[in-house]
């Protein structure tokens, strides 16, 4: 078994859910009392949002490439950042270290294309929403990407960092988000991307009748795959 490694904290939340999905799934494939290989390395939150409010991308980058450099030189065999988001400055961590970044956005464009859909919306934050480093992943594999208008952006957005981020589930959020939903089902959406992998934990597939794309769920599973892979 490979070990894997995870750049976590961008919510602690989240981080959980991965460290979750990544252990029942290794048990689910192998029986017994088997876990995953894995370690974590987790950042303060705090530190990365206010850099993100800044539009300090470059520290960011700094930040995630020390991150995958430690958790390589740890021993892990992978890299995956528990984030959408952070998924701006991949190419950078990619090309700093000597072991495979697994892509969120690369997994979930399979996923969407094993069930033939064309057309697709995505949530997330602001940033992966209004910028293109998880949209063009999606839209190079022949699938239309849409998103809400600019007031349901910030209505997303707003509620993954004040709520989902410290672990608050709110109805009349979920009910926010599935009324947005359905605007972009009556816009062509055959599907929606839970594109912050804290959005799952506030919708969940049978919340809506069109196909969810969890990137958290998308991405653990897939890093269990190459972990066994032979």
């Amino acid at each position: 078994m490979k070990t894997i490694g995870l750049i976590g904290g961008m919510s602690w939340e989240s981080s959980v859910l991965y460290y979750q999905l990544i252990n029942r799934k290794v048990n689910s494939v192998l029986g017994g009392v088997h876990s995953g290989k894995s370690i974590l390395f987790t950042v303060d939150f705090e530190e990365i949002a206010d850099l993100q409010r800044k539009s300090d991308w470059d520290t960011l980058a700094e930040k995630m490439i020390d991150a995958a450099k430690a958790l390589q030189g740890a021993g892990a065999d992978m890299v995956l950042i528990c984030a959408n988001t952070m998924h701006k400055v991949s190419s950078e961590v990619e090309s700093s270290i000597d072991i495979p970044l697994i892509h969120i956005g690369d997994v979930t464009a399979e996923a969407i294309k094993q069930q033939g859909l064309k057309k697709i919306g995505l949530l997330g934050t602001k940033y992966t929403m209004e910028q293109d480093f998880i949209k063009n992943r999606i839209v190079n594999q022949g699938i239309e990407v849409i998103i809400p208008e600019e007031a349901d952006r910030e209505i997303i957005h707003d509620v993954i960092y004040t709520e989902l981020a410290k672990g608050i589930i709110s109805d009349d959020s979920r009910k926010a988000y599935l009324n947005i939903i359905d605007k972009l089902v009556a816009e062509g959406a055959e599907g929606v991307i839970l594109g912050c992998t804290e959005i799952g934990m506030l919708i969940k597939p049978t919340d809506t009748t069109i196909p969810t794309f969890d990137t958290t769920i998308i991405h653990a599973e897939k890093a269990v795959e190459l972990a066994l892979e032979k």
